[in-house]
């Protein structure tokens, strides 16, 4: 199906997913406008490039001669939604537009479509193999969930060699797209309100992701509990490991240098690559340990690569720094599920060799995922010597009885935790007074806590 000419209209195209794809639309020839309730970074970036964005949704936004794609939160009595069934047009989720976007590559010829995977590190891994292949003058065409902080950027479209999705699996749409190289990071039960069976409905959900391509090669981290299961389930695929033992790809020889890193990459056993990395953390090892394999596995010339890895500086959003105050360093992450948080906390811990006092500020995101996961968010803050805990983000949801913060904060075994009420604004007034010259802030949740680093420092302007 032809994209070059083509009218797409998105509503709520501000969401970072959304304004990826009407981008790289953009960029491919294509006619786009879109509509959001507010405006926001991520409408501004699209009005700079030629994008039609309207704030407010109306009914005359929508033509009879439009394609149009809608958030999966955007209700039925929405008025565009209203209009376009109207006019008996099909509505669009974002992973058709992908998957539409995504044929060009897998049905061509020569070409790569590579997906990255898993409930972890998706955005970070098709984020830095977007960085250095581009970098390295690779031209590769993209689509991401988070902002290449160099580019400031989401989505890209130069090429037809090269094409990087991160593949959601959230709502089980991954099962629609047929890559040529899949790259599964982990499998952990995550999304419990769409996969009410946990680990054992997000296992079929790959199977038939990786079904689409029979020839597809499938770079898995085999130190993950949950991917060695799949792989004893479903032993008909060509599965190529990576990790820190027993793998095809292995990292070896790891040294931690305050918050960087180096590690040698062994192939088969044989010394193949040294990386050196200026990001923390051993997930971050892992991430660019599948990076490498995935471009190796694509017949990629690596070594034209390997200087690229240290210039990355991670994905917006993913340990981030957003400030520094008094000698408070304050970084957002979007880490949101119990074993990134504990991934991240530990990472940072390590690093500081006990130099600094690590403040987590946490804002669980969803009930059904704050119920699902109780007791494993419960243990996820060992390494934080002070812990936060605000208010629930709903994300739309309806509050369940008895899952909230307070709740939560009362059955959470820290020695040193404080639950704060309320908004980030009415938070940030009541935090900034606890927190300590030297301190390392990291501000958690996929929700709006992302604001609350910067209304920190407009409460230290107030001093």
């Amino acid at each position: 199906m032809e994209i070059k000419g083509r009218k797409f209209h998105f509503i709520a195209i501000g969401g970072v997913g959304m304004s990826a794809l009407a981008k790289y639309l953009k960029l491919a020839g294509a006619i786009v406008s879109g509509s959001d309730i507010e405006e926001s970074k991520y409408t501004h970036l699209m009005e700079d490039m030629g994008i039609k964005v309207y704030i407010g949704h109306n009914k005359d936004l929508i033509t009879e001669d439009m394609t149009v794609v809608a958030s999966s939160a955007i209700k039925e009595n929405n008025p565009e939604i209203i209009r376009a069934k109207e006019l008996g047009l099909k509505i669009w989720h974002r992973s058709d537009v992908l998957k539409l976007i995504s044929d060009e590559f897998s049905n061509k010829k020569d070409s790569y479509f590579i997906g990255f995977s898993g409930t972890h590190g998706k955005t970070t891994t098709s984020g830095l193999s977007s960085y250095v292949l581009k970098k390295a003058m690779f031209h590769p065409s993209f689509v991401v969930g988070g902002i290449l902080p160099e580019y400031n950027t989401n989505s890209e479209y130069d090429g037809d060699k090269y094409f990087i999705a991160e593949l959601d699996e959230s709502d089980g749409t991954i099962s629609k797209y047929s890559t040529d190289i899949a790259v599964i990071n982990n499998m952990d039960e995550d999304h419990l309100d769409f996969y009410k069976k946990g680990l054992e409905d997000i296992e079929k959900t790959f199977n038939k992701f990786l079904s689409n391509n029979p020839d597809v090669k499938v770079i898995i981290n085999n130190d993950n509990d949950g991917n060695n299961k799949f792989m004893k389930l479903y032993k008909n695929y060509n599965f190529i490991t990576f990790g820190l033992n027993n793998a095809e790809y292995c990292a070896q020889n790891i040294i931690f240098n305050g918050l960087e890193s180096s590690f040698d990459i062994y192939y088969r056993g044989n010394k193949a690559d040294t990386i050196k990395l200026s990001v923390p953390g051993i997930h971050n090892i892992y991430n660019a340990l599948g990076v490498y394999a995935a471009l190796k596995e694509a017949n990629i010339d690596t070594s034209k690569l390997i200087e690229h890895f240290y210039t990355f500086s991670g994905m917006g959003r993913r340990f981030q720094k957003v400030c520094q105050i008094n000698g408070i360093n304050i970084y957002d992450d979007y880490a949101h599920h119990p074993n990134e948080i504990k991934t991240t906390l530990k990472s940072v811990k390590e690093a500081l060799k006990d130099t600094k006092r690590v403040v987590e500020i946490f804002q669980p995101h969803r009930y059904s995922r704050l119920k699902g996961l109780w007791n494993d968010f419960k243990v996820s803050f060992g390494c934080a010597d002070m812990l936060v805990i605000t208010d629930v983000y709903p994300a739309g949801e309806c509050e369940i009885e008895g899952i909230n913060s307070e709740a939560f904060y009362k059955e959470v075994n820290h020695p040193n935790k404080v639950y704060i009420k309320g908004s980030m604004e009415e938070c940030a007034k009541k935090i900034y007074p606890l927190l300590k010259n030297n301190d390392i802030v990291l501000t958690m949740g996929a929700g709006s806590i992302t604001k609350l680093g910067k209304l920190i420092e407009e409460e230290n302007k107030k001093v």
